[in-house]
């Protein structure tokens, strides 16, 4: 029976999703930084020349005051004491020593003393330096009311203009995502389909091969014959590891679940006993610490979970190495003494096709499908490893 081709597109699509979404996320930041950086210099732009138009008015203000400020000073009696003012704008005077000597501004604010035009908040101040000190004046502060319809005017446009390069940068974006993908999507695909077929022709020659093997009658052989059976029976056996793996790949996990109470001690001692060849082939030890527990599961699924959880820890185990399995409170353990994997390779391992050991074969899809199971059924994985120290798989539930 081969898999049908909705089950291999939605694979794809899944990788392929999460490839747009990290390529467009990464995208669009970095058009949103860009997008900014040209709003905040269009805005400094436009309040320069903002700043400049309005220059010609408060030098011609300012020169008016200071006219004022002098036929105050020739004049200066009794009668004649009061500081002249505008409807147009406002002004104060301050002494070479920065001391405010009179002002009819509404606010005292902090007056940056360098000649020239700047903004402060609501307001736009023209500093002017007298050089002959009329009423003991050094600097003349002249002040008006920013409109702030240039702000108004600049906010629209950026927002309309940015908003416009936004959605067409996305655009942009959604396509060279998909250009940039496609190859990846034609690989996955070619992978798939090359999965499938192997799957499918691997069936008829596993199965006769174990059907063949388990009718051998070993008693009547040397031990040369037997050790020669043996080999072959381990080597099936591994082989019979990934075939499974693929089969529920291809064929299996869109299925509809068959949950039933699982004896997890009795399944995982049978499990063991199923590799317990492929274990004495590398002179692995297993020791188990299982203490009676259920769990309401399909039998294949966490079948398969067991059987990659220990194939991993033979896979990637030493000659002579130990693997511990404990079960106890809805926790269960699967360690080995390993190689152990490198802590910034931790959060990839159970990427699909992804393996971090050329040595060792297989398409890397085993522990895909452990995390997709578990996944499925809110069972959590933590995952415990140094290298060369060992790995330790721990399912709570």
């Amino acid at each position: 029976m081969l898999v049908s081709k909705s089950k291999v597109t939605n694979s794809v699509l899944k990788s392929e999703k999460k490839s747009l979404f990290r390529f467009l996320s990464l995208y669009l930041g970095i058009v949103t930084i860009i997008i900014s950086l040209l709003s905040f210099y269009y805005y400094k732009t436009q309040e320069e020349i903002m700043l400049s138009n309005q220059r010609a008015n408060l030098e011609q203000y300012a020169y008016r005051e200071i006219k004022r400020l002098k036929e105050l000073h020739n004049s200066f009696d009794n009668k004649h004491n009061i500081y002249p003012r505008d409807k147009h704008f406002k002004s104060a005077i301050y002494d070479l020593e920065y001391v405010k000597i009179f002002s009819d501004m509404e606010e005292d604010i902090d007056i940056i003393f360098k000649e020239g035009i700047y903004q402060n908040g609501s307001y736009i101040y023209l500093v002017k330096m007298l050089t002959t000190y009329y009423l003991g004046a050094k600097y003349l502060i002249v002040e008006v009311k920013d409109d702030t319809l240039w702000k108004t005017n600049v906010v629209r446009n950026i927002s309309i203009y940015g908003i416009l390069f936004f959605i067409i940068s996305a655009i942009l974006g959604v396509f060279l995502a998909n250009m940039f993908v496609k190859p990846m999507r034609n690989s996955i695909l070619l992978l798939d389909r090359f999965i499938k077929d192997t799957t499918h022709e691997l069936n008829t020659p596993l199965s006769a091969i174990l059907a063949n093997i388990e009718m051998i009658d070993t008693s009547s052989m040397d031990k040369k014959n037997i050790s020669k059976i043996n080999r072959i029976n381990i080597a099936t056996k591994t082989v019979s590891i990934l075939y499974k793996d693929l089969t529920y790949l291809t064929l299996e996990q869109d299925r509809d679940r068959l949950d039933e109470n699982i004896d997890l001690k009795s399944l995982i001692e049978d499990r063991v006993e199923y590799f317990m060849a492929i274990m004495e082939s590398k002179n692995i030890s297993c020791k188990l610490y299982l203490n009676e527990s259920s769990l309401y599961i399909d039998k294949k699924k966490i079948t398969r979970v067991i059987d990659n959880l220990i194939s991993n820890a033979i896979k990637y185990n030493l000659r002579n190495g130990v693997i511990e399995i404990e079960l106890k409170d809805k926790r269960l353990s699967v360690k080995d003494s390993g190689i152990g994997i490198k802590e910034e390779e931790i959060p990839f391992i159970f990427d699909r096709y992804l393996r971090f050991n050329d040595s060792e074969g297989g398409f890397g899809v085993g522990l895909s499908i452990v995390k997709s199971i578990l996944d499925e059924y809110n069972i959590k994985i933590d995952v415990i490893s140094s290298e060369q120290k060992g790995t330790t798989m721990v399912l709570l539930w």
